[in-house]
Formats: structure tokens, C-alpha cells, sequence
């Protein structure tokens, strides 16, 4: 009886540990990086000074929107928050997959917020984009 007990105390300590593990590793994919300024493609850098400005947005449609992080691949927040605009892929005809996505610190405040993320592979990463060297 002592052994089973044992052995159940091993299989439970190693099931938690498991699953401890694991909700590190699903925190550390969610890690985001980040990517200078200097270091985007310039379409991307246009795309920044467009959401500044306000526009005008070569898919008026679609840039802008809301961005609704499903896979919660950034910082989670309220619905609303994030909205998505496209960077253009040259030789493309359509909107590729690269785009940039701004936090608003406030409600539609998105110009001012200094929360920009971008992606070049359609939301499977992202990385913050930083101003400053």
C-alpha cells in the first residue's frame, strides 16, 4: 500500500509539473520582441506616418478596423483597443500580409498612443516597434 501511494504522489507531482511547464511555454510564444524603427521595411515606416496623420489609407475599408487579437498573441485588452492597417508588399495586388497594429491608450486615440506592433507574417508574430535607438 505504501508503494502505491508513492507512486501516486510521483505520478501527481509530475502531471503538475507538466502542466506548469507548459503554461510557461504558452507565456514565453506569447512573448513579444521588438524591432527598431530603422530596421522596417519602408512601406511600414509610410504605414506609421499614415496612422499619425490620420490617413488617407490605400484600403479605407479595412485599415483601421478593429483588430481583435483572438489568439491573444498581444497584451490582452478590451475590445476596441487594437485596430489593424496594412503595409504594403510590393508586386502584390492585394493586401499582402504584412500590417501594423496600434494600441490606443484611450478610445480612438490611436495617433497618439505610441503602441505600434508589426507583422509580416499576418498575425502569426509580432514585434513592438520601437522609436527610440
Amino acid at each position: 500500500m505504501t508503494k502505491i501511494l508513492a507512486v501516486v504522489r510521483l505520478l501527481v507531482l509530475a502531471i503538475v509539473g507538466c502542466c506548469l511547464a507548459g503554461s510557461a511555454a504558452a507565456r514565453e510564444s506569447r512573448e513579444i520582441g521588438s524591432i527598431a524603427l530603422g530596421e522596417l521595411p519602408p512601406e511600414a515606416v509610410h504605414t506609421l506616418r499614415l496612422i499619425r496623420q490620420g490617413g488617407p489609407f490605400p484600403y479605407p475599408h479595412k485599415d483601421g478596423s478593429v483588430f481583435g487579437n483572438f489568439e491573444k498573441r498581444l497584451p490582452l485588452q478590451p475590445r476596441g483597443y487594437y485596430r489593424e492597417y496594412t503595409v504594403p508588399t510590393p508586386g502584390r495586388r492585394d493586401r499582402g500580409a504584412r500590417r501594423i497594429v496600434a494600441g490606443s491608450g484611450r478610445a480612438g486615440d490611436v495617433a497618439r498612443s505610441g503602441e505600434y506592433y508589426y507583422t509580416a507574417d499576418h498575425y502569426l508574430s509580432f514585434r513592438r516597434i520601437r522609436e527610440q535607438p
